[in-house]
């Protein structure tokens, strides 16, 4: 099996390269995530990486600034992004517990869920934008594997995604991951 950290750097680059590929004015797009812009996805990322890498280093997360300018989004997400590798890639990280907004997990969960959102909201950007998604496949059915047990665990009135929402079985796996996840793929909207 791959290293899970090598994994999650390459859907981190992949969802880089999504990002470096919004237009000047792509920002206030809507996107298939809810009521969120293609800006607040991308804001919603880099804050969720410097939160893990954070939490990883037993540090209080460094929280990007309440305004950046578009033109410095793809930076700062890069940036998060690196930030997130260097604190899974620390020895240990992935046995050890810690404490993220989701509850206390161990490393290992902490890797998925990052994962898990870097196939997402990479598909997000990607649909809002005109884009294709690079995500590997394999990777996004392993993904939809690790995710629906733990979907099962989360309390509906808790649940940070919208109910699952159909999709054909013979979908490509990253279309099935973000239908689990309450995206109306046909329609490319949020359910």
């Amino acid at each position: 099996m791959p290293d899970e950290v090598d994994q999650l750097a390459g859907a981190l680059a992949d969802t880089a390269a999504l990002v470096d590929g919004v237009g000047a004015d792509q920002w206030d797009l809507p996107t298939p995530c809810s009521a969120w812009t293609v800006r607040e996805v991308v804001g919603h990322l880099v804050a969720g990486h410097h939160i893990f890498a954070g939490a990883l280093q037993d540090q209080a997360p460094t929280k990007p600034r309440d305004a950046v300018p578009d033109e410095q989004w793809p930076s700062a997400y890069r940036q998060s992004a690196e930030a997130l590798l260097a604190a899974f890639s620390v020895p240990g990280s992935l046995e050890r517990p810690i404490t993220i907004p989701f509850g206390s997990v161990p490393g290992s969960v902490a890797l998925h869920l990052r994962l898990v959102e870097a196939l997402v909201h990479g598909w997000d950007i990607a649909r809002a934008t005109g884009q294709s998604a690079p995500h590997d496949e394999g990777l996004a059915e392993q993904e939809l594997a690790w995710a629906k047990p733990w979907l099962a665990k989360v309390p509906a009135d808790r649940s940070p995604f919208a109910p699952p929402l159909p999709v054909a079985d013979e979908a490509p796996a990253l279309d099935r991951l973000v239908a689990c996840l309450g995206r109306d793929v046909a329609r490319g909207a949020a359910g």
